[in-house]
């Protein structure tokens, strides 16, 4: 059974009406939103960036196939998790698909429940993925706030430095990078230095120059 995320949204392609017709049953069935398509044009012409949700591809399609339509989504940086669905793919299929970022590839005749849980899991994939997307930016927008000197600072904490060593490093004295230290504690919200490492590295600050 499908745990409904709210405004979520399981898009099918497949050139198989009969597939079609009987995957958008069952998902329906479990109140989860569906839209399908016959062509991976079609899916591209109406895939909605705003919301959450995953997609079933299949692998054989006339014109552009399953592996062309996930190569196509990178191109044009549209993340959203893949299940691929075919009654006659290959291993290189599913490894090359695997090695693109599919989440599951499930060989026709499949059990319904088996799909479910797995559209179950790639909404949450997606919708975790998009919660973290947007405290990031949240966390970016803070970095930026830093003044240079206190972007050097940061680095130099999240690098392990104590403050005498950061002190050392920059040619300040320690009462300077106590002061920068609380001004960083504040303009990013971190409630202690574990929290601002956890910030950091969520920001990818570790290991680049912020300047």
């Amino acid at each position: 059974m499908i745990k409904n995320e709210p405004h979520s949204l399981v898009y099918l392609v497949d050139d198989e009406f009969a597939i079609r017709d009987s995957l958008t049953l069952l998902i329906e069935s479990t109140g989860q939103s569906i839209k399908s398509f016959d062509c991976a044009d079609a899916f591209l012409l109406n895939y909605n960036a705003a919301l959450p949700g995953c997609l079933l591809l299949d692998v054989r399609m006339p014109i552009m196939d399953g592996l062309e339509l996930q190569e196509e989504l990178i191109r044009r940086n549209i993340s959203i998790p893949i299940i691929f669905i075919s009654g006659n793919a290959d291993i290189p299929d599913s490894a090359k698909a695997f090695r693109a970022g599919a989440v599951d590839f499930l060989e026709k005749p499949f059990d319904s429940n088996v799909l479910l849980a797995r559209i179950a899991e790639a909404i949450k994939k997606d919708v975790d993925h998009r919660r973290s997307l947007v405290e990031t930016r949240k966390l970016q927008e803070r970095l930026n706030y830093l003044t240079e000197r206190e972007k050097e600072v940061l680095c130099l904490i999240v690098s392990s430095y104590s403050n005498k060593e950061a002190a050392k490093a920059l040619d300040i004295s320690k009462r300077t990078i106590d002061i920068h230290r609380a001004h960083i504690m504040e303009k990013m919200q971190a409630e202690n230095i574990a929290e601002l490492i956890m910030m950091a590295m969520q920001c990818e600050v570790i290991g680049r120059n912020l300047h």
